[in-house]
C-alpha cells in the first residue's frame, strides 16, 4: 500500500442490509449453508483459544480439490477481497497502470489506487480485446459483477497468454464462478495468473471472511511471503474446508440458482424490466423502460414510466422511487447506479422461490 495515495481514496458503496426484518436482495449470498457448518464452527471454538496452524494444511487441501490445483498453490486469506488486495500489493507499484473492467466490482480500482497504481478503466466486454502491454496487471471478474456475463474459456485463455507475453499479471476474481460449471483458471497453473476465490457467496457465509488466492511460480512465492501470518482464523478455516468438501451442496446450489434465475427473469421482464443475460446469482435490470404505469413512491407521489433512456433526470427518479417503494414494503434491491456507467439500473439477487414471488408481489404494488 502506498501511504501517499491513501488520503485520496474513498470507500466503495456495496449492497447488503443488516435489518433482519427485510428481504435483502441487494447482496448476492446463498440463502443456504452446507449442512453441519454450525456444528463445525462450534467444534472449532476451543481451537480459537490458540493461534491457528499457519500452514493451514486441511484448508489448503480442501481448496485445492475444490478448484483443481495443487495444495502448494493455495494461499489462505480472510475472504476474496483480501486475496485481491494481496495480489495487487505484490504486483502494482506507484504509477503502474492496471486494466480494470467497468461496470464491475468497485474495489478493484480502489485497491489499485491504494497501491499508488493508475486504473485504466475499459468496458468489461472489451477488456479481453485490450493490449496488456505496458500494464502491470489486468483484472477480470468471472462472471462479471454486476452484469453477470462470463467470457468464453478459450477467449480468457488467449488473453492470459497475451498477458504473459507482455509481462502483465492477470488477476481473475472468481467470486461467482462456483455457481457455474466452468473450470477455475487455477487449473491451468499459469505463472502470470493469480486467482482470487471467496467462500462468501456460494456457501452463504459472508461474515466468516474466508477465501484464498491461487498462484504458481514467483507469484506464488511473493504471495506467500507477503501474506499476513495467521491470515485466516481457525474457525473460518475449519468451516471453509468443510464447505468446500460438500460437492452435493455445490451441485444443488448450481441447479437451484439456474432454475430460480429463470423464474426471476421471467417475472421481471413481464413487469417491464430489461434484464441482462447472466451466469451469476443475480440479474442486472434496466428500469428506464418501465411502461406498466406510474411507479408509486412511499409518499404517494408517482414517477411516470418512460419510453427509454433520457438525460433530464427522469430515469434517476424512476430508480429512486422504485427502490424506495420496495424498501417501504421491506424488500431491498441493489442500487446499481453506484457502478460506473449504469444510470438506470438495479441489481436483484437470486434467492429461492418464496423470495422471488414476494418480490414480484411487491413490484405489482409498486408499479
Amino acid at each position: 500500500m502506498d501511504p501517499d495515495s491513501v488520503a485520496d481514496v474513498e470507500r466503495v458503496p456495496h449492497g447488503s442490509s443488516d435489518d433482519p426484518d427485510v428481504l435483502d436482495l441487494s447482496a448476492n449470498v446463498n440463502p443456504r449453508v452446507p449442512e453441519g457448518s454450525r456444528e463445525v464452527y462450534a467444534a472449532a471454538f476451543d481451537d480459537a483459544r490458540s493461534y491457528p496452524d499457519d500452514g493451514y494444511p486441511v484448508f489448503r487441501a480442501a481448496a485445492a480439490d475444490y478448484v483443481g490445483c495443487e495444495a502448494d498453490a493455495v494461499v489462505p486469506t480472510a475472504g476474496g477481497l483480501a486475496a485481491i488486495r494481496l495480489a495487487i500489493g505484490v504486483t502494482v507499484s506507484p504509477g503502474d497502470p492496471v486494466l480494470i473492467p467497468y461496470p464491475s466490482f468497485g474495489e478493484y480500482a480502489r485497491e489499485v489506487r491504494l497501491a499508488g497504481g493508475v486504473p485504466d478503466l475499459v468496458p468489461h466486454d472489451e477488456l479481453l480485446d485490450c493490449d496488456p502491454a505496458g500494464h502491470a496487471m489486468a483484472i477480470v471478474c468471472t462472471p462479471n459483477n454486476p452484469t453477470g456475463d462470463l467470457p468464453g474459456a478459450d477467449e480468457l485463455a488467449t488473453f492470459a497468454d497475451r498477458c504473459d507475453s507482455a509481462g502483465c499479471v492477470l488477476l481473475a476474481d472468481e467470486a461467482f464462478l462456483g455457481f457455474t460449471e466452468r473450470d477455475s483458471l487455477a487449473r491451468a497453473g499459469r505463472d502470470n495468473v493469480v486467482v482470487a476465490r471467496s467462500l462468501t457467496k456460494l456457501f452463504g457465509l459472508p461474515g466468516l471472511r474466508a477465501g484464498f488466492a491461487v498462484a504458481d511460480g514467483d507469484l506464488r512465492e511473493r504471495l506467500r511471503t507477503a501474506r499476513p501470518t495467521w491470515s485466516l482464523g481457525g474457525p473460518a478455516a475449519a468451516v471453509g474446508a468443510h464447505a468446500m468438501r460438500d460437492a452435493a451442496f455445490v451441485a444443488e446450489t448450481r441447479d437451484r440458482v439456474a432454475r430460480e434465475r429463470e423464474h426471476l427473469r421471467d417475472g421481471l421482464e413481464a413487469r417491464g424490466f430489461d434484464v441482462r443475460p447472466s451466469e451469476a446469482p443475480f440479474l442486472l435490470c434496466d428500469a428506464s423502460g418501465l411502461r406498466k404505469g406510474d411507479i408509486e413512491g412511499t409518499d404517494g407521489s408517482t414517477v411516470e414510466g418512460t419510453d427509454g433512456p433520457n438525460v433530464d433526470g427522469t430515469n434517476g427518479a424512476v430508480v429512486d422511487t422504485l427502490l424506495n417503494g420496495c424498501r417501504e414494503r421491506a424488500v431491498v434491491l441493489r442500487d446499481a447506479r453506484t457502478f460506473r456507467g449504469l444510470e438506470t439500473h438495479v441489481r436483484v439477487a437470486v434467492r429461492d422461490r418464496g423470495s422471488t414471488d414476494r418480490l414480484l408481489a411487491v413490484l405489482d404494488e409498486v408499479l
